[in-house]
């Protein structure tokens, strides 16, 4: 998908995914649940809150599943 396709929600949501990357990397982890902060943790709270914005566009509400 081409940057002029994505809208404001997935352009933060891929921002934060790249990090999200970088931090395990830099861990050694290959997910997040092999991590000691998995509970405490900005950079995946920050990524987590990118998804549910891009699935919602930022109009906030609950998701079914």
């Amino acid at each position: 998908m081409s940057e002029q396709m994505l809208d404001e929600w997935q352009i933060a949501l891929k921002q934060k995914k790249s990090e999200l990357d970088a931090c395990q990397v830099e861990k050694q982890v290959r997910s997040c649940m092999g991590c000691e902060k998995l509970l405490d943790c900005e950079v995946r709270d920050a990524y987590i809150k990118a998804v549910y914005d891009s699935m919602s566009k930022g109009a906030g509400g609950g998701f079914e599943f």
